[in-house]
């Protein structure tokens, strides 16, 4: 599972740096339409995606780096 958020994480991150940088939506542009079911399908993945990303940061390897930086 964190494989899959971490690629729909990257996909909608390079999806935004493209519309922020050329105002061109990749994925609009391949299914359709940012209203198209398949658009809205594929962005609420990944939006999905990085709320699972979220418990990245409350795991214990993570934790415990964080805290071993901390006390260095």
């Amino acid at each position: 599972m964190d494989i899959i958020a971490l690629i729909l994480v990257i996909v909608g991150g390079l999806n935004w740096g493209l519309v922020g940088i050329f105002q061109f939506d990749l994925v609009a542009f391949l299914f359709g339409g940012s209203a198209s079911i398949i658009s809205r399908i594929i962005y609420t993945l990944v939006g999905l995606g990085a709320l699972w990303s979220i418990t990245f940061f409350f795991r214990d390897e993570i934790l415990s780096r964080f805290k071993a930086k901390k006390l260095d």
